[in-house]
């Protein structure tokens, strides 16, 4: 019921936007949108049951399985959801939306052949099924170029290296909310489903990426991609002048970091990669709400736009502070305990030969290198002053208490983590 309470609200939308309110002004457009979206979201959030069965409920032979943990996850999506709606309300539109669909439908392609070598492999469609017809002592050739295509698919979604050249234009020339949910919510879902896909189906065909002890499988191919993505992402968005742009490479750092998580393969580290990507999808989503703010009234995303930004929006800035120093990871923020307990578990994954240390000192030095470009923006908000004559920045009441109220989680969670990721370790055991 609550999938299906959320097709319909789309559709709702769809159809009140076409007849009803098509000639109305275009911020009285937004707001009903984000009105109906909200309520729809919140009516399949808290659908009686929504909350998740005591066990697993599974449906037609594993076509559809519903357990609490899937439910915590489709929660938050929801949530994301509703405030990027809510962010919306102060947004404004562009033309330049094919292309993305583009990059979407290839990667899908990508992922669907992989699948389709999978099932003529294993002739199975249940993941539990398929790892019991995958069990060997080798790695058959086909099932090779079946992971290649999956990590592919997946790679676009979670804007991996090499699969990344579509995230900074993507961030830069979409609308605001559109590019704060695409960093949000789309990067939990797609982690998570990642994660359960090769953790559920493909754990014996996991290989080893430990230094000195590679073996075949997709955690060696998975190791690489992270480390490309922590290098790349970092020491690119060191280049950018615009806020969007380094945001999006400081994502394809941050999909390197997640994947360190999910290549420790065992139940720790999947609750530290679903407890980063979700507390990392409301941090950034806070950011861009921000950056959304500033670029209305400035005409512009720059460093130069948040140049005194102390002054022309104080609760902005001190909201920004807190978002820029989770995302680098200083404590006691929410950002600092996600990423120790992501390389926690990477190096526990493997004790014998240190597991994957030699990544988790790679991602270490990148944290420390992604400092510096998160306080360039700092800088020009706290240090360098506005503009002459720049006036004070206008904010609407509901980006104001979106914004403080992402930030005193960021706050709240990072001196508690207990509090979400508790429910997690229990879930997942």
């Amino acid at each position: 019921m609550p999938e299906t309470i959320v097709v319909v609200a789309a559709f709702l939308i769809l159809l009140v936007d076409l007849a009803v309110v098509r000639r109305r002004p275009t911020r009285t457009r937004l707001r009903c949108g984000a009105l109906l979206a909200s309520v729809g979201c919140l009516a399949a959030a808290f659908w009686p049951g929504a909350n998740g069965p005591a066990g697993i409920t599974n449906y037609y032979d594993g076509l559809l399985i519903l357990d609490p943990l899937t439910q915590l996850i489709q929660q938050a999506i929801l949530l994301l959801t509703i405030l990027t709606a809510l962010i919306s309300t102060d947004g404004g539109f562009t033309d330049h939306v094919g292309e993305y669909f583009l990059f979407g439908g290839m990667s899908a392609a990508f992922m669907l052949f992989g699948l389709s070598l999978v099932y003529g492999l294993s002739g199975e469609l249940n993941l539990g099924k398929i790892a019991a017809k995958l069990v060997g002592p080798t790695l058959d050739p086909l099932l090779v170029v079946a992971l290649v295509m999956l990590v592919t698919g997946f790679g676009f979604k979670v804007a991996a290296v090499p699969f990344h050249l579509w995230a900074p234009d993507a961030y830069q020339g979409a609308p605001t909310p559109s590019a704060a949910f695409i960093a949000s919510g789309s990067k939990v879902a797609s982690f998570y489903v990642l994660a359960r896909v090769l953790m559920s189906g493909f754990h014996d065909a996991a290989g080893s990426g430990a230094w000195r002890s590679f073996s075949p499988g997709w955690v060696p191919l998975l190791a690489v991609l992270a480390a490309f993505s922590m290098v790349l992402g970092n020491l690119a968005a060191i280049a950018q002048k615009s806020v969007r742009r380094l945001l999006a490479y400081s994502a394809i750092a941050q999909a390197g970091y997640m994947l360190v998580g999910l290549l420790a393969d065992n139940p720790q580290g999947l609750a530290a990669l679903i407890f980063y990507a979700i507390t990392y999808a409301f941090t950034i989503l806070g950011a861009f709400a921000v950056v959304g703010a500033v670029q209305q009234a400035a005409s512009g995303d720059g460093f130069a736009a948040f140049a005194g930004l102390r002054q022309r929006a104080p609760l902005l800035a001190c909201s920004m502070m807190v978002f820029m120093l989770s995302l680098a990871g200083i404590p006691p923020l929410v950002g600092f305990f996600g990423k120790f307990y992501l390389f926690t578990a990477a190096v526990h994954s493997a004790p014998a030969n240190l597991g994957l240390l030699w990544l988790v000192v790679l991602a270490i030095a990148m944290s420390a290198v992604s400092l510096y470009y998160y306080l360039q923006v700092l800088k020009q908000i706290f240090v360098t002053a506005a503009p002459a004559g720049s006036p004070s920045i206008e904010v609407s009441l509901s980006t104001n208490i979106l914004v403080t109220l992402l930030a005193l989680g960021a706050l709240v969670v990072g001196g508690a983590p207990n509090l979400l990721l508790g429910r997690l370790v229990a879930l997942i055991k």
